[in-house]
């Protein structure tokens, strides 16, 4: 169907009309190499396995959203009730980004013909680590994490709001409603069991989900999978699935902005547990016996 156009004073001319949808990323493990948890247990000097340990019990215990037990640390554990405003912000500038998110980010935004994505992060994490992660890279009403109300020597006091399970779902859905946008022009990428709900949810309205990661839970439910270290590898399944671009040109556009596509293999894995039913007879093989 030919493009919807719309009268630009301006230009004095016909322009047609850009397809709008929204990108939205989780952060830790999508966009970076570690999570806020670590980045903020070597802060303190919190040994990475006790860490591990106090999440693990959360998690098990289902005490809180699943992706919100650092949120519940930092307010309850005494070692990371040390927490202040200012560590978080000195956190997100210790966090490992994956490279080129800022090509990502301006490739989306202006240079997909016909087509323009607006970037936004919805994550678990410290809303405060996040924006100083991306600080100049993506702007900071664009980011939403966890928000906490801090007191006077910047101590955290409450949680205002956790990013965390059903809490990106309503994130997602406030985006379509603000934005004005179809819940079939949404695109969201993730990593983990936090992002579950919010592509189940996606999916369900049609829109697009990326999983970013092997995880065994999430890889099944979303509509790709992208393995990579480089943030620019999301842009494949997007050109591809949503943009409608061939192989060919996918490899040419990243070669005009000079990378390299070196490797691309597209893979499909079953993976299979097999074992005996124990409803059902097996039978001996004729002329074989069990002494044989």
């Amino acid at each position: 169907m030919p493009q919807k156009e719309k009268w630009d004073p301006e230009m004095a001319e016909f322009q047609p009309q850009k397809k709008r949808f929204i990108l939205a990323s989780d952060f830790d493990q999508t966009l970076s190499f570690n999570d806020s948890g670590y980045v903020l247990s070597e802060l303190l000097g919190i040994p990475l396995s006790e860490y591990e340990r106090k999440i693990t019990g959360m998690a098990k215990l289902n005490l809180v959203q699943q992706g919100g037990e650092l949120a519940y640390l930092l307010l309850h554990d005494p070692e990371f009730r040390k927490i202040r405003r200012e560590h978080l912000y000195e956190a997100g500038k210790r966090v490992r980004l994956k490279p080129n998110i800022d090509a990502l980010y301006g490739f989306l935004s202006k240079e997909v013909e016909g087509f323009h994505f607006d970037f936004y992060v919805i994550s678990a994490g410290p809303v405060e680590i996040i924006r100083s992660a991306l600080e100049g890279i993506i702007p900071p009403d664009h980011i939403h994490g966890t928000e906490f109300e801090f007191g006077p020597k910047g101590e955290i006091q409450r949680i205002l709001h956790v990013t965390a399970g059903y809490g990106k779902v309503a994130a997602v859905d406030t985006l379509l409603e603000e934005l004005k946008v179809g819940p079939d022009r949404l695109v969201y990428v993730g990593d983990g069991s936090s992002d579950i709900h919010v592509m189940l949810h996606v999916n369900r309205r049609d829109g697009y989900t990326i999983a970013v990661s092997e995880n065994k839970y999430l890889a099944p439910i979303a509509k790709r999978s992208i393995l990579s270290e480089n943030a620019l590898a999301i842009l494949i399944p997007i050109l591809e699935d949503v943009a409608g671009w061939d192989s060919m040109s996918i490899r040419n556009v990243f070669e005009s902005k000079g990378f390299l596509i070196q490797q691309w293999d597209k893979v499909q894995t079953d993976l299979l547990t097999i074992i005996p039913s124990s409803n059902v007879a097996v039978a001996e093989p004729e002329g074989v016996t069990a002494s044989e």
